[in-house]
């Protein structure tokens, strides 16, 4: 059985498809929409799927934790509510841990879903980083449970849970990358910021993290970057919504 954990903050207009994507899927799962306070019909539309739901406080690595805490699985996966899911791929992925057994886990992939040449670019820098064994949430990480439960867990953090889950990962063994299908990803968070801008701000964030910098700082740190290159954009409170820095 394949635990999907997915963490939703009105996420209304994205978690449909999504959960519609997973349910026609041949592989068995259960799958887990953890909130963390929705204004929007994110709750309603979830149960209305027939999905566990889960409340937890706001803030991506808590909401995590809460679900891994209520997962059955003998593998867990974690997705954005804005991934768009690939026919296939929960069964690729039980197949490629199924023919590995000593790998950990692992991650899918990316795409990005905007149609323009810094997306394109994000691409290759993913999949540059993916190489060095750097991979984040919006890749779609997967983990065995035992493997879960003996490295401690996700670590409830306001951001960076999912760069910490990837190295403890990668030190646990040699972690797994699917290639076909792959994950898309919206590029909602890109839009109206510079790309310079956003490679910098992705620069300090992993060097202030490395330096100690507590990870709620972090997290408001990258919201104020967030709104000062996209004013017009709206605007999510630091402590409700932070997101990955990637």
């Amino acid at each position: 059985m394949i635990s999907v954990i997915i963490p939703t903050l009105n996420e209304a207009a994205n978690l449909p498809a999504l959960l519609t994507g997973l349910m026609l899927e041949d592989v068995p799962c259960d799958i887990i929409v953890v909130d963390g306070g929705s204004t929007d019909e994110t709750v309603s539309l979830a149960e209305g799927f027939g999905v566990r739901v889960v409340q937890s406080d706001p803030g991506r690595g808590r909401q995590l934790a809460a679900g891994a805490e209520k997962a059955t699985g003998e593998i867990v996966l974690f997705l954005h509510a804005d991934t768009q899911f690939p026919e296939g791929a929960l069964a690729a992925m039980a197949a490629a841990l199924k023919n590995s057994p000593d790998a950990p886990g692992g991650n899918f992939r990316l795409l990005f879903d905007g149609d323009d040449g810094f997306s394109r670019w994000l691409e290759g820098f993913y999949a540059f980083l993916r190489a060095r064994g750097f991979y984040y949430g919006d890749s779609g990480q997967f983990i065995r449970r035992r493997v879960l439960d003996s490295i401690g867990g996700v670590c409830p953090v306001a951001l960076m849970e999912d760069h910490d889950l990837a190295r403890r990962m990668e030190a646990w063994g040699k972690t797994l990358c699917i290639e076909t299908p792959p994950l898309v990803t919206s590029s909602r968070r890109f839009r109206g910021r510079h790309p310079v801008a956003i490679v910098w701000g992705w620069v300090k964030i992993h060097a202030l993290y490395y330096l100690g910098v507590d990870t709620d700082r972090l997290a408001g740190l990258y919201d104020s970057h967030r709104r000062r290159e996209n004013p017009e954009a709206p605007q999510d409170p630091a402590s409700l919504r932070p997101q990955s820095y990637s």
